[in-house]
Formats: C-alpha cells, structure tokens, sequence
C-alpha cells in the first residue's frame, strides 16, 4: 500500500506514529504537506503536484491538518479522492466534523443521547435562548474550537447573557450546552476504526476546571466501556462519514451522551493511557480497505499534463 498523510508537521507525535506503523508493516508512506499540493482540474481528469513533482498513484490518505487550513486541505483530500484513493475520512465528512453545530444536529436527528444545545443569532433573542436552554450552569462553546479552547463555564445567567454579548460583538460562531454536572468532569474517547472502538480512555479534568482535554492539564486512564457507549461511539462516526474518528462521550444519569466527533484524533493520550497500538490499527485498517478496493474506472484516471 502506498500511504498519504497530510499534515503540516512531520514530527508530531500522531503523524510519526502512522509513519513508523506503515513502514513497519511493509507500506510505502510520505507526509505531504497540504498547503504544498496544488491541482489541476479538468473534464479530462484530475491531477496534482507537489514542490514541482506530480503526485501519483497513491492508494489510501489520512488528513491530520489543523482546523486553520480545514478549507484548503479539504480540496486537496477531495482531489485525491477525485483521483481514485481511499479516503477513510472523506473531504465532505471532514468538513461535517469541524463544525459543532452541525454535528448535533446530524447526530441528534439519528436519535443519538447528547446535551441539550441551543443556537442563535440575534441579540434581541439571547434571553429567551437562555430560557429554553434551561438554567445555568451552561457551557460555551466555540464553533471551530478544539483541544478545549474556546469551551466556556458560565454559573448564572447574567455571564451567560455576558459572554454571548461578548462572542457577538467578535462576530464569533458558537453554540451553547447544559452543563452534566454528573459527570464531575470526566469524560470518555472512543477511538472508532471502521465498526468497533479499538481503544477507549477515560480524561478527568484538572481541580478547578471542567474541561478534562488533555491540552488543558487532564489526566487519561484506560476505561471499560460498555456496549451501548461502544454502539453510540461507532454510530456517531457512521452518523458524520467518518471511518476513523475520537469520539468524546459523556456518563450522565440518561446514559451516555455525544460531546464531539473528532475527524484527526490524536494518538499519543491515548496509546499512552491503554498502551494499545492504536496507529497499527489504523494502517492494517487501510490495508484491507485497499486491499479489497476495485480498480477506479478510466474516467477517474489521474491525468499527467505531460509529465
């Protein structure tokens, strides 16, 4: 197999571990950095390059940008799957995962648990937002926020009405959420590849915080899920497209609730926590989909531009 990762930087840890999986396994790997790739595109097919040579022949792709270039390297995913490669995480499922609000509503349309979430944007309707939501504590969040930035606690409904005006005034997207205080600032991912999770740890928050990232000071150990949170992990990701994603569940007194459906988890909190090999799962995931992909038709043929 011959393997893409896209990503800006190839000595972070998740984008060394897929490295050192797929060659350890006798695959062929190189990281491209997106905002290096550029295409062409015509009726007679599609092509790319790379620092001036012509990207081919590549069976599978993982995207591993950040969320500051989602909007380029989600053409540059597309294109190759235009070009006839596996994509596990399509560049349409891709895009559906970075944005929050759009995932509860996809996930709560297929009856998945998750916290009740209110949107809206005109400042004459904030009280009565606030309303509906029910009453504090409520959490904030950022709509393209990740690794916890962005995410806001907020006790009473004057710093709620507060930090909405706030967001407003940076002409910031975001949604709001009740606040599961069950939980005691604990949370589970799910690491789903395909139809099961092969890996699960559970992230509690630092003393005085509630967010259990582990960017923000929480601590990770490996936990035993049950098979309706491993049901809802998988669905979720089934729900969003994906076929590898970190899915953040919540324990609440109504069973476990959605909180985020991440397209680039990280590897190293988790293989850390389980010490599973979670990257070779991933890698031997590709192998079997390339494995038993058909051959692309001949109108999908990358084209060379005499090259």
């Amino acid at each position: 197999m011959k393997l893409a990762i896209l990503s800006r930087n190839t000595k972070l840890y998740s984008t060394r571990r897929l490295v050192e999986a797929a060659r350890v396994r006798g695959h062929t790997v190189r990281v491209l950095d997106p905002l290096r790739c550029y295409m062409r595109i015509s009726s007679e097919g599609f092509s790319m390059r790379y620092k001036g040579k012509p990207i081919v022949g590549y069976d599978a792709v993982i995207p591993r940008f950040a969320a500051s270039v989602t909007r380029y390297g989600n053409a540059v995913l597309r294109q190759f799957e235009l070009m006839g490669t596996f994509a596990p995480n399509p560049s349409a499922a891709f895009a559906r995962a970075r944005d929050k609000l759009l995932c509860q509503q996809l996930l709560a349309a297929e009856g998945l648990g998750l916290p009740v979430t209110v949107f809206g944007d005109n400042p004459d309707d904030t009280d009565d937002l606030l309303a509906i939501l029910g009453p504090p504590p409520h959490v904030i969040k950022l709509n393209e926020g990740s690794q916890g930035a962005g995410v806001m606690l907020t006790e009473k409904p004057s710093a709620s009405r507060g930090v909405v005006e706030a967001l407003r005034g940076l002409y910031a997207s975001f949604v709001m959420q009740e606040f599961i205080a069950e939980a005691q600032g604990a949370d589970l991912r799910c690491f789903v590849v395909g139809d099961r999770v092969i890996g699960a740890m559970q992230r509690q928050a630092p003393p005085g915080d509630f967010r259990s990232n582990l960017h923000r000071g929480g601590t990770a150990s490996p936990v035993e899920t049950t098979p309706e949170e491993r049901a809802a992990a998988v669905h979720a990701a089934q729900v969003i497209g994906l076929g590898i994603a970190g899915v953040d569940l919540i324990r609440s007194a109504r069973g476990p609730l959605v909180l985020e459906v991440n397209a680039s988890p990280g590897l190293e909190g988790i293989e850390e926590a389980t010490e599973d090999d979670i990257a070779g799962g991933i890698i031997e995931y590709l192998a079997r989909h390339v494995a038993a992909k058909p051959t692309p038709r001949r109108a999908r043929r990358p084209v060379s531009n005499g090259t």
